[in-house]
């Protein structure tokens, strides 16, 4: 349930409309916008008259939330979510990119890496401490010798860290040395590591399962909304279909579809939704004309070298490349890079 305040509506009418809310063993989330106030009603609110509230000083409306994401539905917060970091607002005018290596590797890599995408305008490096693979014979990541490597890196550089969490016990570790904590697609659903992150409060990259819907995405994110972290991107990766000439199949049609669903923001991840280095350039393009608030591209000095997903991985001179051409593609569009 949400509440809508009127305009000339007070403090004092708001707070009694929260003390009601509470009274009655619900929660409640703020959203203040530039006329309106919406408070949203949190917890089992179907016995709740939605009378007694229409009957209070200050109040517009009352409206029955029905998706059964409630805290990343639209009708809840109309306004999109803006998360700033490093210089960045992600979520705003500005299509924010984080670029680097699949996994952090040793020193040198990452330090090449580092200067190249710096170069190239990004402020936010990518690099995977821990890396869930299918193969428990592939290379599953340095774990904290990375994470230290990264934080080097970052003093170094000026650049943010996103880096992937994989279980809700190494939260707080990762917390301790990245900026963006990621879910990665096989991670979507583990639910006690999505209340670990609420928890945490840092801002998280969800990535969509790669057989799941937007609306299981949606839920996802409504674990981590439901304990005040509001600092959360939703990531389309690619979803498995039967094409077996990608990776994954990038389904572009999901971009314009969260936009309209929820006001978090959406980053699209054009090297796993592909999964061929070739097909980055148009892919990434093709997202930012669908209305994606950021990418997620990896990049590496020697993907023939790669200890993971080199495949799918632009050279650096490549990646400088695509970022001139991806600030045409945002112009055309009415954004920036």
């Amino acid at each position: 349930m949400i509440i809508v305040m009127k305009m000339n509506a007070t403090e004092t009418d708001v707070q009694r409309v929260a003390d009601r809310i509470i009274e009655l063993g619900l929660r409640t989330h703020l959203s203040q916008g530039e006329e309106r106030t919406i408070i949203g009603v949190i917890g089992d609110n179907r016995p709740v008259n939605r009378e007694m509230f229409e009957r209070m000083e200050g109040v517009e409306k009352v409206m029955r939330v029905l998706p059964p994401f409630k805290l990343a539905s639209r009708d809840f917060k109309p306004d999109d979510t803006v998360i700033p970091l490093n210089g960045t607002r992600i979520g705003d005018r500005q299509v924010v990119v984080m670029a680097g290596p699949c996994a952090v590797e040793d020193r040198v890599q990452m330090r090449e890496v580092a200067h190249a995408v710096k170069e190239a305008g990004v402020k936010i490096l990518r690099g995977g401490a821990f890396k869930p693979r299918t193969s428990p014979y592939s290379f599953q990541g340095l774990g904290r010798k990375g994470l230290e490597i990264l934080a080097e890196v970052r003093d170094e550089f000026g650049l943010a860290i996103v880096t992937e969490v994989m279980a809700p016990e190494d939260v707080p570790l990762v917390a301790e040395y990245a900026d963006i904590l990621q879910v990665g697609a096989r991670n979507m659903q583990n639910y006690a590591l999505l209340h670990a992150l609420g928890a945490n409060g840092k801002p998280v990259l969800l990535k969509r399962g790669m057989m799941s819907t937007l609306q299981e995405l949606l839920m996802s994110a409504e674990y981590i909304l439901s304990h005040g972290n509001y600092q959360v991107m939703l990531c389309e990766r690619g979803i498995r279909t039967f094409e077996p000439y990608t990776r994954n199949t990038f389904d572009i049609n999901a971009i314009p579809a969260l936009k309209g669903l929820t006001h978090l923001p959406v980053i699209a991840d054009p090297s796993h939704g592909t999964g061929k280095w070739d097909l980055v350039a148009a892919v990434s393009k093709a997202a930012v004309a669908a209305g994606a608030d950021g990418l997620i591209i990896e990049v590496h000095p020697h993907p023939s070298r790669a200890l993971s997903d080199g495949a799918q991985s632009l050279k650096p001179e490549t990646f400088a490349r695509l970022m001139v051409e991806l600030q045409a593609v945002a112009q055309a569009v009415g954004r920036e890079l």
